[in-house]
């Protein structure tokens, strides 16, 4: 670090998008500090569902049983109709947990749970949020950002290398920079909010007057507390009540339940839904990510999800090019992640426009499995490989046994910050810092017993695999003579450097 620079990356907004990238940086050992302008932790409950494909990075932060002790699974829906006689159903395919899925269902957990787990770890870190300080202006030039911060005991200024928007939908990143937000209203508008209650049991899912835009209203018991979130389309324009007396009103209305009693609220929320997409992710040294970058409404349980996988992709990289690994890295980041929210964006409003008739069953196309980057820039691939896993997709998990025994998974082998290059036969490859090299065969350190290795990959004779530090698969390749030299260019692109040679920090 020179004495040019306060800290190598600044944070803005303290979000699961904000804090996923602070533990990203924090244990990879790049220097940062995360700012949130609110005085206090977020309260309310907002993204409560967690997607299988966020479930596997939480996995990798080290936060996933946390998550689900904390949390749980969604209960069956009870959807009352005019007449007093209700349907239950399922919100959601049970699909069966498979070697290379073993994530299968989403959990819930209020938002504000989720966000003191991902706090919690940032502490294990010995990082730490700065609630109450501000951002209120900044510059940029060739080298670095200089930040304005504000907070009740003064202002400061400081020098960084890189600052990230996680600023949410109202982004004042997005703004100052004139990033263009199209998109349009929905034409909805809705409360949604955090209640103890009396007069409803928290087994099931309450939802009345499905379809009715008028009179809908969804009651669902918050996993992991004593309270239920109320979610309720409410007129576009006026006023609404989010006091106890309020609420209990629209409750017995649109419920015809009056036995129902409020008893407190903890936090709620009146918003018009938007699908918006920021033309650009990136201008030179800051970012956009989260909500600052994209926004849609709540069906499907994808904004939370998403906005964690942006911090995901980006983090990795960041650490790569402060590193000392060429910048265009970084342009990777933005080719990659937003025709992902574009298709997010498309598919919550498809939803959207059927709850309003009434159909809340979702399927796999919500758990964020799919998602992938084959036409990135750093997907390289056999000519030869035209079908089965290919490069820029998911990389599978599988159990495998050690060599000595042990049972493992493939997902514990990719865990951490590094790189793995899984190599089915005995042709070498050379060392290189932060890359994790596993052989598959008999005579290796990692054995297929079970074959779901070899189901997942494909892999041929002296083919390899390599999984970035996100899970995705970076390149599938042959070992002979042209394909081990498309193997080490690509390592050296990403900033994987020969055993021997050290991270070179910019400006040292």
């Amino acid at each position: 670090m020179t004495n040019d620079f306060d800290t190598d990356v600044l944070i803005c907004g303290a979000g699961a998008a904000g804090l996923t990238l602070a533990i990203e940086l924090a244990r990879r050992r790049i220097s940062f500090r995360l700012v949130e302008k609110a005085s206090e932790p977020f309260a309310g409950s907002r993204g409560k569902g967690i997607q299988p494909r966020t479930q596997e990075i939480f996995e990798d932060l080290g936060i996933l049983d946390k998550v689900v002790a904390a949390g749980g699974l969604y209960p069956p829906m009870r959807d009352y109709c005019g007449d007093g006689s209700f349907i239950e159903k399922d919100l959601g395919e049970r699909s069966l947990v498979t070697p290379a899925e073993p994530y299968h269902i989403p959990l819930m957990i209020p938002q504000f749970l989720t966000e003191k787990i991902l706090r919690d770890r940032l502490t294990e870190l010995s990082s730490r949020v700065e609630f109450g300080c501000e951002l209120t202006m900044f510059q940029q030039d060739s080298r670095g950002v200089t930040a304005h911060l504000s907070r009740s005991t003064g202002a400061e200024t400081v020098r960084v290398r890189y600052l990230v928007g996680a600023d949410g939908g109202r982004s004042l990143v997005r703004q100052a920079l004139g990033i263009a937000f199209p998109g349009k209203t929905l034409g909805v508008r809705a409360i949604v909010a955090d209640v103890a209650l009396t007069g409803l049991g928290r087994d099931v899912w309450w939802q009345f007057n499905s379809g009715d835009m008028q009179r809908m209203i969804a009651i669902c018991p918050l996993s992991g507390t004593d309270l239920f979130q109320i979610q309720a389309p409410i007129p576009l324009e006026g006023n609404v009540d989010l006091s106890v007396e309020g609420l209990e009103k629209m409750l017995v209305e649109r419920t015809g339940h009056n036995d129902v009693r409020v008893q407190t609220v903890s936090w709620g929320s009146a918003y018009t839904m938007n699908a918006r997409l920021a033309d650009s992710y990136r201008e030179d040294r800051i970012f956009l990510m989260g909500d600052a970058a994209h926004i849609h409404p709540p069906t499907g349980g994808q904004g939370l999800n998403t906005s964690v996988q942006d911090a995901y992709n980006l983090g990795w990289k960041l650490a790569a090019v402060l590193c000392g690994t060429d910048d265009e890295l970084l342009d990777s980041y933005e080719v990659e992640r937003r025709p992902v929210a574009e298709e997010v964006l498309g598919l919550s409003s498809r939803l959207l426009d059927a709850g309003k008739q009434g159909e809340v069953r979702r399927g796999r196309e919500v758990h964020q499995l799919d998602i992938g980057y084959r036409q990135s820039s750093l997907s390289l691939g056999a000519a030869s490989r035209s079908h089965g896993l290919r490069a820029g997709d998911r990389a599978p998990d599988a159990p495998v046994l050690g060599a000595a025994g042990q049972p493992s998974r493939l997902f514990q082998l990719f865990a951490g910050p590094h790189w793995t290059l899984l190599v089915n036969g005995q042709r070498s490859v050379e060392s290189r810092s932060g890359l994790h090299i596993h052989r598959l065969d008999q005579s290796g350190d990692v054995l297929d017993a079970f074959g779901c290795a070899r189901n997942a990959y494909g892999l041929a004779p002296d083919e390899c695999v390599l999984i970035r530090p996100d899970g995705y698969v970076g390149a599938i390749l042959a070992l002979d003579g042209a394909g081990k030299a498309q193997l080490e260019t690509y390592l050296d692109r990403v900033g994987l450097p020969l055993c021997g040679t050290q991270c070179k920090r910019h400006g040292l």
